[in-house]
């Protein structure tokens, strides 16, 4: 699928969300209406693109998610029908014996049949397309850990977890011999493993076709050596889409560290406790609080100005009211326009929660002091952003991953100015 992902930004923003499980929350009209298109658009964009409606694709990654839990854990079949999506253990085997001519436990290998609980945590394998630069991407996330939530130790991201209302935790590593980046899941109720999966996903930007991203970028003589230099550089997502937007709204105009602080002392204060059975690093301690619990408070113990705390207010009481706020609308324009009507989002903040919470892989914050630092080591002339957005012209449609070239490549301090959370 990712061969075409460029061509159709439509598709792939509706494969997005599907991986997210909203076809399980809507029709699909709502998502069409969603993307800014017809239903009947969309469905011949499905068939065109990948041979399938988009009911059967949502289908058939319930079923090959089922087939790697049966493949790779030990969960009894009642949990890999209930996490899978499937309505009822009845319904998952009726299914895998249509499409396999078999029962579900037929598939399950041989050092993987003596069924057990989770416990102890469910590790699964997801696989990217390599080159993979996994130490940028640690070293980003090290830098912007909010205490309690993240730790970067060893090789390893761990954080806490928190979906309709249960929480828990993961631990992340990189499988480099498989091609792979695991996660050991801990967590009280296996219907939220695949949303869990599709967070992990974004996060980590496992779907980007790398090889095309880099061989694009390369094209252009100025980013040629930032690419040799670090072939395999995602663009990490956000876990959450209300966090993203207010970690980049408490990195406004500040250093990573100051807002890093702001984070750790917003959990400390709102966000709430996870069970210590549910904890795979013992620093994990609290999830990062709901946007329903923002919008109640008026946020006065915040060591910040009077403005900063009502912008964290806003984009809280609208993401309240709206669940979908942080989800792709339309094209990038809409998008950014409907961003910018919270009280307090600019220009660049509204770019950055694109990029990173939206996964608007065009997006592309010019006015980033970091951005502009890195664009000036290229070229002098570069370095404001009307220049820099015009040279950014020949980027399209990854602006994105140039952007994480660039902040890579700012002198002396990369990731340190004005770049949020």
């Amino acid at each position: 699928m990712a061969s075409w992902r460029g061509t159709s930004n439509t598709v792939s923003k509706a494969l997005g969300l599907i991986a997210e499980g909203i076809l399980d929350e809507v029709s699909v009209e709502k998502l069409a209406d969603r993307l800014g298109v017809g239903e009947r658009h969309l469905r011949r964009l499905f068939l065109q693109h990948l041979g399938a409606s988009p009911i059967a694709v949502a289908q058939t990654r319930r079923v090959l998610f089922a087939k790697q839990l049966l493949h790779e854990t030990t969960m009894p079949m009642k949990d890999v029908a209930m996490a899978s999506g499937f309505g009822s253990v009845r319904r998952f085997h009726e299914v895998f014996q249509k499409l396999f001519q078999r029962p579900p436990k037929a598939l399950r290998r041989k050092s993987q049949a003596n069924a057990g609980g989770i416990e102890e945590g469910v590790v699964l394998l997801l696989r990217y397309r390599p080159p993979y630069d996994w130490e940028s991407m640690l070293q980003f996330l090290a830098q912007r850990a909010i205490p309690e939530v993240e730790v970067v130790e060893n090789g390893k991201y761990y954080r806490t977890v928190e979906i309709n209302r249960r929480t828990g935790s993961i631990e992340v590593f990189h499988h480099v011999k498989r091609q792979s980046i695991g996660v050991k899941i801990l967590f009280p109720d296996v219907q939220a493993f695949p949303a869990i999966v599709a967070r992990v996903r974004r996060l980590f930007d496992l779907g980007a076709d790398i090889e095309t991203i880099d061989s694009h970028l390369s094209g252009d003589p100025w980013l040629a050596p930032l690419v040799a230099k670090r072939p395999g550089l995602r663009a990490p997502g956000g876990w959450d889409g209300f966090e993203l937007a207010i970690r980049a709204v408490l990195g406004q105009q500040i250093r990573v560290s100051a807002a890093r602080r702001l984070a750790g002392e917003l959990v400390a204060r709102y966000g709430k406790r996870v069970s210590s059975e549910y904890i795979v690093h013992p620093a994990l301690k609290r999830v990062f609080p709901k946007a329903e619990r923002l919008a109640a408070d008026d946020l006065t113990e915040l060591g910040m100005p009077h403005s900063r705390r009502a912008t964290l207010r806003a984009v809280a009481e609208a993401s309240a009211a709206n669940p979908n706020l942080f989800r792709p609308l339309g094209s990038i324009e809409t998008t950014l326009q409907q961003l910018k009507r919270i009280r307090g989002i600019g220009e660049w903040t509204a770019q950055y929660i694109a990029l990173r919470a939206i996964r608007e892989m065009d997006a592309f914050p010019s006015t980033d002091i970091g951005l502009m630092r890195g664009a000036a080591r290229l070229d002098a002339k570069a370095g404001n952003p009307l220049a820099l957005l015009d040279r950014a012209e020949a980027w399209r449609p990854w602006r994105a991953y140039a952007a994480q070239h660039l902040w890579a490549a700012a002198p002396e301090k990369p990731f340190t100015e004005r770049f949020a959370q």
